[in-house]
């Protein structure tokens, strides 16, 4: 079976091509530099930048999967897009764009969830290669826009277990990086200069809000802002660099600890011992490290290249529904999508 697939859901721009269990390509845009000087994505600047690059990156997908243009009827057996959640503007671009393909191919349409295929990015193994996840695990969603705990029983079968009742993990790395006078996107900075820290620095508090799997990382930034504040007068940017490592060390630190712990919890709580991590913050390697070391769990990363948005899961998510018989219909974008399949917190 092959699958061309779209992703549109936020600031990358990108198609894949799958043929049975094989990526054959995935061409990816990123809008990092666009966003950069306002210190976050600007949706009406990413929509705009999606229907300018979507032809290209569809053109490069196709390129490297050995088609040729025009898509000629036949050509694939399904065509994929997230359908949410993400921006409104820029999950149309993505859903006309798929349905233009769909119609040329011939070949029906297919709406997945973007955070489902960040769980299943985590099968892709040495590159191209499959391996597929083994379930019963624990689903941690981590990401600018979303922190989430599923229960995932099968392709298909997850039960929201808590999310992010404010701040998402990635989201708040971007402001803790905006207070420090870093670059954008905050995630990547926050690493790179934690790693530099030397010596003894801030504890920030960790926000395990017991008696619930959700989460909450507002408290932290403003613990963060309020250290900041009273260190350098209102003007973080005046840190020395070696003050501002220390501070991105600590509130790190806190972040990965408060990850870990929820999860590893919950999966026990469950009796579980396979955990499969996904999503943008997945990449940062204090989180992996802090996994690898936990004692009695199998741990599952996406690799780093599939750890942000890109079509490529797109295209295995619409694969694995597709085989599970467990697809729906819907081709409605949707920014706050409800998680058709999903089953409530409980």
């Amino acid at each position: 079976m092959k699958i061309l697939a779209f992703e549109t859901t936020c600031d990358e721009t990108s198609a894949a091509v799958m043929a049975g269990q094989v990526l054959r390509s995935n061409t990816v845009f990123s809008q990092i530099k666009l966003h950069r000087k306002y210190s976050g994505v600007v949706p009406e600047l990413a929509s705009r930048a999606h229907l300018e690059k979507i032809p290209f990156v569809l053109a490069g997908a196709l390129g490297a999967a050995g088609f040729r243009l025009p898509l000629k009827r036949g050509a694939v057996d399904a065509v994929a897009f997230s359908r949410g959640p993400g921006l409104p503007g820029a999950l149309l671009v993505g859903r006309v764009a798929a349905e233009a393909a769909a119609e040329l191919s011939g070949a029906p349409l297919i709406g997945v969830n973007h955070l489902e295929g960040h769980l299943l990015a985590c099968e892709f193994d040495k590159g191209r290669a499959v391996r597929r996840l083994e379930f019963p695990l624990l689903a941690l969603i981590v990401s600018g826009g979303h922190t989430e705990i599923w229960h995932a029983r099968g392709y298909g079968d997850y039960r929201v277990m808590g999310r992010t009742r404010d701040d998402a993990a990635g989201e708040a790395f971007d402001k803790v990086a905006k207070l420090l006078g870093l670059s954008y996107p905050g995630g990547p900075e926050v690493e790179k200069w934690a790693r530099r820290a030397s010596g003894k620095g801030p504890d920030f508090p960790r926000p395990f809000m017991p008696g619930t799997w959700d989460f909450s990382f507002s408290g932290l930034k403003t613990a963060v802002s309020y250290y900041l504040a009273k260190k350098a007068g209102g003007d973080a940017r005046s840190l020395p660099d070696g003050e501002k490592a220390l501070v991105c060390r600590a509130f790190q630190a806190a972040v990965v600890e408060t990850l870990v712990k929820k999860a590893a919890d919950a999966a026990r709580s469950l009796g579980l011992r396979r955990i499969a991590v996904g999503g943008g913050v997945s990449s940062n390697g204090a989180l992996r490290a802090a996994f690898a070391g936990l004692e009695g769990f199998e741990v599952r990363f996406s690799e780093k290249a599939y750890c942000s948005d890109n079509a490529a899961m797109v295209a295995l998510c619409a694969l694995r529904r597709l085989e599970a018989g467990k697809f729906v219909n819907s081709l409605r974008v949707s920014p706050d999508l409800a998680r058709p399949g999903w089953k409530s917190r409980g």
